[in-house]
This record gives structure tokens, C-alpha cells and sequence, in this order.
């Protein structure tokens, strides 16, 4: 049953920021933290979306303005004890590729915008006597961002550098494990960042610039369960919710100018929560596979310019190879994104998606 578990690790790559939020490229599981003895772990991923809005009568197109990217992450864990564990993680919680083509004929051509974050985390984890355990930790985490955002008549640079910061994670697990059942609860904490930016428009930048602005990765609580329903079948599932009103990118530059309607950069009207559910299979002792789909509702509200879409449904393959202490899995996942309406431009989104793959080696010490 434990190899039916990894083949879920190639489904959770990739389709971060073709998802919740539309930034979100970690969803800062904890699951290494139940893996046997000293074990470790890395993850690739790439993802290819297809996003394209369209003025509604009007020839305003704006081409794939969604770019691709790649994501990466390291875990290992470790016992220290019959009873505690250690692990630690690299990760990538938050991301954004925005690249409008300079030739598109829409209000927007040549906007790029990038967001790029990097995390590490320390977790420590007890296990009592009655198959109940607690863990904890600490998460240090830094973001910077660029943007070079265009409308007819101004143009506007950004540049922020974000500062490391802390945040913690809590978390309580039972789990029984011969039937392989496992119920998790998971809460990650927001944490707060001072970025330092430099804004201009036009070419001019004010005197006061350099400036700073504060913003917040959002807190987020995740419940995840698995359990065998039979011989080497393993039903697996979460609900994640994440705070998503709290992330805000207001530059004060940005945020003063009529031309870009006088509000941040990015800011969300509503928070959301993401629904996975997944079936595991071992099919002999080399090889073990997995289907997952993943559900997060639209919720109507009209969206930012750089990240127009609402909600998402998706479906995962998996399969895992295992020879000794070494498992290699390959995952593929279809991004069905939820149609939206972009604030200010009108824009509507219909008919986007994106296609995430990604692979994970994890070794047994």
C-alpha cells in the first residue's frame, strides 16, 4: 500500500498557478513526513497553459498571455526516535508568468509581470501510543516580483524585493495503518512581507523612490485523508481552503494612478477552496498507479488582468516505479480553467486550460 502513496507524488506537480488563486505552485503538503525512516525526495515540474480573453464585440484578442514554467522542490525526513521525526522542505509556495504578446491587438500588448518565492521549512513530528500524532514547525520564506504593465497612453515598471520572514505550520494526524488510513489536518500560517520596490511610469520616477509596500502569502488550513478499500486500492482525498483575500499587491505608485483605476496591482474579492479526490492501485511490487481530479468552484467575481481565470477542474495520471529503495513517478494532469471576467479591460475568458507533467525521485536510506 506504502507505493501506491508515492505514485500520487507526479499528480501534485505542476498546474500551481493554472489553480488555486492563480498564483499557488505549493500546496505545502506535509506528507513526508509519514514516509519510513530517512527518506528523501525531488520534484520537477512543467506546466503549459493555453490562456486567451477576448473583448465581446470587439476585435480586442489578447493571445496566450499565460506563460510557462517549471517548478522544483526538495524534502527529506528523518527519525530520531520511535516516537519523533524531522523533515525539511524547499519548495516554491507562490509564482506568476505573464506575458502578453507585443503584437496582440488589445489594451494590454506587451504587459510581463513575474512573481517568484522560495520557502523553507523545519518540521517536527510526535507520535502517541493510541496511532494519534501532532507536528509542527517553522516556515522562513521570501517573494520578489517584476512587472512592466502597458494601456494605450502609459507604461509602468515595478520591481520588489521581498524580505525572509517567518511563518509556522501546526498540524494533527490519526492514522491506522493496516488498512492504510490516514486523516491529516494541516493549518500554514500567513506570513507578512516588507517588499522594497522601485516604480516609475513614463519613464520618470519619482523622488521618493525608491518605496516599500507590505504584502501577505495567505494562511491556509488543508485536511487530507486516504484508506484502503481493498487488496492494493487506496482512496485517497483533500479539501484545502486558502485565504486568498489577504494577498494584496499594492505598489503606492500604482496604486495612485487613474490610468490603472486607482487599485492594487492584484487583490482577490473572495477566498477559495480546492476539492481532490483520488483512487491508488498497486499492480505488483514494481509498479503502482493512480487517478486523481481535483475541483475548485468559480465564484463570479470579475478578475485581475494578470491572472484571468475562476476556479478549475482537473484529472491527474500517475504511475510509480519501485526497485529497491528507489521510486521514480511520472505524472500528467489536464487543467480545465474556469471562465472569467477581467476587471477595468471586460474581458471574458472562455475555453482555457493547461497541461501540467512532472516527476518525482524519492530514496530510502
Amino acid at each position: 500500500m506504502k507505493k501506491i502513496i508515492l505514485a500520487l507524488g507526479g499528480l501534485a506537480l505542476g498546474a500551481g498557478s493554472a489553480a488555486a488563486g492563480d498564483i499557488e505552485r505549493s500546496q505545502q503538503s506535509v506528507g513526508i513526513l509519514f514516509e519510513k525512516g530517512r527518506y528523501a525526495e525531488l520534484s520537477f515540474g512543467f506546466v503549459n497553459p493555453d490562456v486567451t480573453g477576448v473583448i465581446k464585440g470587439s476585435p480586442f484578442e489578447s493571445q496566450g498571455m499565460a506563460g510557462n514554467f517549471n517548478i522544483a522542490s526538495f524534502s527529506y525526513k528523518q527519525a530520531i526516535g520511535p516516537n519523533m521525526d524531522v523533515a525539511l522542505i524547499l519548495d516554491q509556495p507562490i509564482g506568476a508568468d505573464v506575458d502578453y504578446p507585443a503584437d496582440a491587438f488589445y489594451p494590454l500588448a506587451g504587459t510581463t509581470a513575474k512573481l517568484r518565492s522560495k520557502a523553507v521549512t523545519g518540521l517536527v513530528r510526535y507520535k502517541f501510543e493510541n496511532n494519534v500524532s501532532v507536528y509542527g514547525g517553522l516556515r522562513a520564506e521570501t517573494v520578489e516580483g517584476q512587472a512592466n504593465i502597458l494601456v494605450p497612453g502609459a507604461a509602468y515598471l515595478l520591481k520588489a524585493d521581498g524580505d525572509w520572514n517567518l511563518g509556522y505550520v501546526v498540524g494533527v494526524a490519526w492514522e491506522k495503518p493496516e488498512i492504510a488510513a490516514r486523516v491529516a489536518l494541516t493549518y500554514n500560517s500567513a506570513i507578512d512581507h516588507e517588499m522594497s520596490n522601485s516604480e516609475s511610469i513614463n519613464g520618470f520616477t519619482p523622488p521618493d523612490n525608491p518605496t516599500s509596500f507590505e504584502t501577505t502569502v495567505p494562511q491556509s488550513i488543508s485536511l487530507e485523508a486516504q484508506t484502503g478499500i481493498a487488496k492494493d486500492t487506496l482512496l485517497f482525498g483533500s479539501i484545502r481552503w486558502v485565504d486568498w483575500t489577504e494577498f494584496v499587491i499594492a505598489p503606492p505608485l500604482y496604486e495612485s494612478l487613474a490610468a490603472f483605476g486607482n487599485e492594487p496591482i492584484v487583490y482577490y474579492d473572495s477566498d477559495r477552496i480546492t476539492y481532490t479526490l483520488g483512487l491508488g492501485r498497486k499492480f505488483n511490487d514494481n509498479w503502482s498507479g493512480a487517478v486523481t481530479v481535483s475541483y475548485e468552484p468559480s465564484n463570479g467575481d470579475p478578475t485581475g488582468n494578470l491572472g484571468p481565470n475562476d476556479g478549475y477542474r482537473s484529472i491527474g495520471l500517475g504511475a510509480t516505479y519501485t526497485e529497491g529503495p528507489m521510486k521514480i513517478t511520472g505524472g500528467i494532469r489536464y487543467v480545465e480553467l474556469g471562465n472569467a471576467t477581467t476587471r477595468r479591460v471586460g474581458a471574458r475568458f472562455e475555453d482555457n486550460d493547461a497541461i501540467a507533467v512532472g516527476v518525482r525521485i524519492g530514496y530510502s536510506f
